[in-house]
């Protein structure tokens, strides 16, 4: 603070200052803590409370719980929290029960790390970290629930996120129901006969592991040998969105490699339809939608068998009416045909090449077997993205080996190339160049045939050796599609696709199918720091679920908390898990139901998202000892009702870097658990909203580092120095490492936590991005002195406001900024509520006199979602003794919201002639009539006739003369 300032507060003793702030804003938090003025009442149970609260509307309201970092938090941060904290304030003095808290995501690799580098137990870490976050969201004035915050490392939730696992282990997805049923119901369908066994043996005469291994085909959760993205620099599998474009782990930027292992997976995959459908009927924003819905990606197609031999090659295409034009076949390297050894099923790869193949074909190798396996190696170092890049050069390799195109009879080479993914579709496609851009791009690059199936539209003829490009369109007609018992010919693109999906089925090989983009999820990390599997192996590495009695299963101490980590290029390596290690551990005696067995607990740990998956649900019922939630108060929060047919939480806010995973697991987990019964809404949110992010300016040096931000200096032109060295700026992300980091204390101490909230709010709409200004941070908190003054007086601290009727004047100022600003408040539009509180405020300040009553109490209840702190203050020193924070929000008279004249402009030949004040509810005839008598209209027409007028009442009237 200046000279000046220290002066001017001197003089006014009383003035709203930083201290002021600081003074009332660490009273109003104690005293809210201490009344328990943000408990939310349940219906039943434990939290139960004042049955006339629970009466009320309710409102869910949440936040996507943040991770508690070390850094701890920075200004861009609460912005959020902020946000939902103003919405739900208002939700509260408009009457409803209201349900608002915070919990932490605990569980995460940055405290793992931690524990690695200095020997620290993550859990030490993590709850310091969560002690001084919750110092700094209470610093905010958040109006949180505290008895409802929970931390995923809690053994007292996790107990429960086990649960659900073993809920999600002994289910499956039975078709005809189309829901999740459990796994006994399957198993009695075995036993009866009425389903069959893979074999057709009797379900008695199955082994027990082999009973298993039945059952894994069908549960939701289960184990598996698949290919993975293994990154040996972290010593951990990867799920396909923690691995960036360039086939690098997203945190520390390690390769990632494809690998075989075993792991959990969860099938999401059976809920692709209904994750997608349910999409229809939820309030996000169309850009979420759109990116769930890829990443689902539904597609309608057929399935075709290829003749290899004695084998068959299985492909999904949605483009069946081009078969003819198939002149090659392509298989993902990691395909079952090819990988041989690999998993015990044999290859189709020939010893030699045969006669006639094309030197181009076998990527210079001797034989097929030997250019199978170099090429499959190359392949596992490359992400799936990246595989699927529109890369300029092609690769791939020839097998070896033909297989019998279906409808001509023709033999085609298979070959193996990367771009096609064993995890979409069958691993293996059918290549039809001459009508899809990434097929001709190939068989241009491997001198394969190309036959033209498409008739093209565009003027070329039908001769592809000729083409420059591939002709790919759904509105033409099918050509050079006839043969044996079938033709295409002349038919259009839906005709075609249905006759020959018909042909295939009657033949008996192949048939119309639904395909998914969408892959089953990852579920395993070899990880230290995340909740243990609840699962045990038996002597026969069968698997077990532990019963609900042996829960939570708790996290063991081990003396290394790392996974082992290897050469960050050595791809022929395999996972080694931290929990491994402990072997008393790992090694147990239990008594499953069948008497006391030697077991062998699973050694991989669930990854960060699994706590995440749920917890709205453990917000209601925090403590509930017996049941995840209990059902009457699951109903009475996120039931389905009117305008929220899945139910879910009413509102959710949080990034939009989240669209995908958290989104989409989170919604198969409620899923699953409404199939089962546990609770009745089958979605999680009900309404997403997506707020923006606060930049700040990066500065860095010629070197390309970061300096600090606050050290920076500008000089004139906008050229900008460090330590007498020009830096550059660019806007971008606002971090510890980036060196611009503001935290919310050195606001909070220079300004106070109104100020700091209000700035945040007013810096534009709520989801767009915008740059942080410690500078303009003043404008706020100028706002707040104004407002103070307007009710206390600086020098006595006495209030100012007198029992008068307010003038028409105030009146009108005051119901038209209660109107807007409840329309804003209810739409997240706090940038314009408070510049409407503003004016109002500016308005009262210009009157000069001391404010009636009546309206000061309306401004103060007006600001008080925005700003509690000085809101409660003054609403105290104006009498009152309950809290704001369950006042009545203000009500507009309509009778002041409209205005009781409004200027009309009158034109003619488009010019202004004059300007009429006139009553907003005129007639359009009355409005004509008054401008054609004004004097002003009447002398510019000097008596010239009038060819038209036209009037748009209450504003504008435009003469046309004749």
């Amino acid at each position: 603070m200046s000279e000046t300032t220290n002066a001017a507060e001197v003089a006014a003793p009383h003035r709203y200052t930083a201290a002021l702030a600081a003074d009332i804003e660490a009273r109003w938090q104690d005293f809210w803590e201490a009344e328990g003025t943000y408990e939310a009442p349940n219906p039943k149970g434990d939290l139960a409370g004042d049955p006339t609260a629970v009466a009320r509307p309710k409102k869910f309201i949440m936040d996507m719980f943040p991770y508690p970092s070390g850094a701890g938090l920075h200004v861009g941060h609460p912005l959020g929290f902020i946000a939902t904290d103003v919405y739900a304030r208002y939700q509260r003095m408009t009457g409803h029960n209201v349900l608002h808290t915070l919990g932490f995501d605990a569980f995460g690799l940055p405290a793992e790390q931690y524990a690695v580098q200095t020997g620290t137990h993550p859990r030490v870490s993590t709850e310091a970290n969560i002690v001084n976050m919750r110092r700094q969201l209470r610093q905010l004035g958040l109006g949180h629930d505290p008895r409802r915050s929970i931390e995923t490392i809690d053994p007292a939730y996790y107990k429960w996120t086990q649960w659900i696992f073993l809920q999600i282990f002994n289910s499956w997805y039975d078709p005809e129901a189309d829901a999740a049923r459990p796994i006994d119901t399957l198993v009695a369908q075995f036993e009866a006969g009425t389903r069959p066994t893979p074999d057709g043996r009797p379900w008695a005469e199955l082994s027990p592991i082999e009973r298993a291994n039945v059952l894994g085909e069908y549960r939701l959760a289960y184990a598996s040998d698949a290919p993975v993205n293994w990154c040996p620099g972290l010593g951990t599998v990867l799920a396909n969105e923690e691995v960036t474009a360039d086939g690098r782990s997203e945190r520390g930027n390690y390769p990632v490699f494809k690998a075989k292992l075993r792991q959990w997976n969860m099938r999401i995959t059976a809920y692709a339809d209904r994750l997608l459908k349910d999409l229809d009927q939820l309030d996000w924003p169309e850009a979420i939608k759109l990116q769930q819905r890829n990443w689902i990606g539904r597609s309608e197609g057929a399935r075709v068998d290829f003749p290899v031999g004695d084998e068959k090659i299985t492909v999904f295409t949605t483009r069946q009416d081009t078969l003819f034009g198939a002149t090659y076949m392509v298989l993902a390297p990691e395909h079952p045909l090819i990988a041989g050894a690999d998993n015990g099923t044999g290859s189709i790869v020939p010893d030699a090449w045969p006669e006639g193949t094309h030197d181009v074909w076998t990527g210079g190798h001797a034989t097929p077997a030997e250019a199978v396996a170099a090429y499959r190696k190359q392949a596992a170092s490359k992400s799936d993205v990246e595989r699927q890049a529109e890369a300029k050069e092609k690769t791939g390799v020839f097998t070896g080996v033909y297989a019998t195109n279906p409808v001509s009879g023709e033999q085609v080479p298979v070959f193996i190339a990367d771009y096609v993914l064993m995890g979409y579709g069958t691993g293996a496609i059918m290549a039809v160049p001459a009508h899809d851009t990434r097929d001709f791009a190939f068989a241009r690059a491997f001198e394969l045939p190309m036959r033209c199936v498409v008739e093209p539209s565009d003027g070329r003829d039908t001769d592809p050796s000729t083409w420059d490009d591939a002709f790919a369109s759904y509105d033409a007609k099918i050509v050079n599609s006839s043969g044996g018992t079938i033709s295409l010919d002349g038919l259009g693109v839906a005709e075609a696709k249905a006759k020959i999906t018909e042909w295939l089925a009657a033949q008996g090989i192949g048939e119309g199918t639904v395909n998914f983009r969408l892959r089953d999820w990852l579920f395993s990390r070899q990880r230290y720091w995340g909740e243990p599997f609840p699962i045990v192996y038996d002597e026969d590495g069968v698997a077990h679920a532990l019963p609900e009695s042996m829960l939570p299963l708790e996290l063991p101490e081990v003396e290394d908390y790392s996974p082992r980590t290897f050469d960050a290029d050595d791809a022929d390596t395999q996972p080694e898990t931290p929990l491994s290690r402990n072997e008393d551990w790992v090694n147990v005696e239990l008594d499953l139901g069948d008497g006391v067995k030697r077991y062998r607990r699973e050694t991989n740990t669930m990854p960060n998202w699994a706590g995440s998956c749920w917890y709205e649900m453990r917000y209601l019922d925090p403590s509930n000892p017996d049941k995840l939630v209990d059902p009457d108060v699951e109903q009475y929060w996120m039931g389905p009702r009117e305008g929220q047919p899945h139910g879910g939480v009413d509102l959710y806010v949080g990034g939009a870097e989240h669209a995908v995973l958290h989104l989409l697991y989170a919604r198969f987990w409620s899923k699953v658990l409404f199939d089962l019964g546990h609770v009745s809404s089958a979605e999680p949110f009900h309404k997403l909203y997506n707020q923006g992010m606060i930049q700040a300016y990066v500065y860095r040096d010629a070197r390309g580092i970061a300096v600090p931000a606050a050290e920076v200096e500008e000089h004139e032109g906008g050229v900008f120095y460090y330590e007498g060295g020009k830096v550059s700026r660019l806007l971008g992300k606002m971090g510890k490492s980036l060196k611009n980091a503001v935290t919310p204390d050195e606001i909070c101490a220079e300004y106070g936590a109104d100020t700091l909230r209000l700035y945040e709010m007013a810096m534009g709409p709520l989801d767009v991005s915008r740059p942080w200004d410690t500078r303009a941070v003043v404008g706020q908190y100028r706002l707040l002195q104004r407002l103070w003054r307007n009710v206390v007086d600086e020098a006595s601290g006495e209030v100012t406001v007198v029992d008068t009727e307010p003038d028409e004047a105030a009146l009108r100022a005051l119901h038209k900024a209660i109107d807007g600003v409840t329309q804003d408040m209810a739409n997240l539009r706090f940038n314009t509520a408070i510049a409407k509180v503003t004016e109002l405020n500016n308005h009262l300040t210009k009157t000069g006199g001391p404010i009636p009553r009546t309206v000061a109490e309306q401004l103060v209840l007006l600001i008080a979602p925005l700003a509690p702190h000085i809101a409660e203050e003054l609403w105290r020193k104006l009498g009152h003794t309950g809290t704001v924070v369950h006042a009545d929000f203000p009500v507009a008279d309509p009778a002041y919201v409209v205005d009781e004249t409004v200027t009309c402009v009158v034109q003619i030949k488009g010019k202004v002639k004059a300007r009429l004040e006139v009553a907003p509810s005129i007639s359009e005839a009355d409005l004509e009539a008054t401008a054609l008598a004004e004097p002003a209209v009447v002398a510019a027409l000097n008596g010239a006739g009038i060819r038209k007028v036209i009037v748009r009442a209450p504003k504008l009237v435009n003469i046309v003369p004749a």
